[in-house]
C-alpha cells in the first residue's frame, strides 16, 4: 500500500501536541507558533516548492539536515539568511516530522517572546 504524503495538516496535528503551540498566520499563510514566536509555516516565497513547510531553526541544524538528507531538506536562496529549513513533506516520514517539530520546539522556545509583547512591556515602562 503506497504511504500518504503528509501535508501541512499534518505538521499542524502534530505540533499541536506540543507544549504551548497554537495555530496562526505568517505573512498571511497557515503556521503554529509557540508564545508568539513562529515554529513552522506554509511558505509564501514562490522559491519553495510545492507541498513544502518552513521550520524555524538554528543553522548548524539546517546544514546538517540538508547535507544528511537533501531530498528532504532544502534550502532557496530567499530563506537562506534565515534561521529556517525547507521540508518537501511528501518525502519525510511522520517520525522525522515528530522528531523535526521537537527540534524546532526547543530552538524556538528559546527565543525572547514576540516582539509585539516586548513592544507592549517597553511602552508600559515609558509611561511609569
Amino acid at each position: 500500500m503506497p504511504k500518504t504524503p503528509l501535508t501541512f495538516e499534518t505538521v499542524r496535528e502534530i505540533a499541536l501536541e506540543l507544549k504551548d503551540v497554537q495555530p496562526g498566520t505568517a505573512y498571511g499563510a497557515p503556521a503554529l507558533k509557540v508564545n508568539g514566536n513562529t515554529l513552522a509555516n506554509v511558505p509564501v516565497n514562490k522559491s519553495a516548492e510545492a507541498n513544502s513547510a518552513v521550520f524555524h531553526i538554528d543553522f548548524d541544524l539546517r546544514r546538517s539536515l540538508i547535507e544528511s538528507n537533501p531530498e528532504v531538506y532544502y534550502v532557496t536562496d530567499h530563506y537562506a539568511a534565515y534561521p529556517t529549513v525547507l521540508v518537501r513533506l511528501s518525502n519525510i516520514s511522520r517520525g522525522e516530522l515528530r522528531e523535526l517539530l521537537g527540534l524546532a520546539w526547543s530552538f524556538v522556545s528559546a527565543k525572547k517572546p514576540a516582539r509585539a509583547s516586548n513592544l507592549k512591556s517597553k511602552s508600559k515602562k515609558r509611561r511609569s
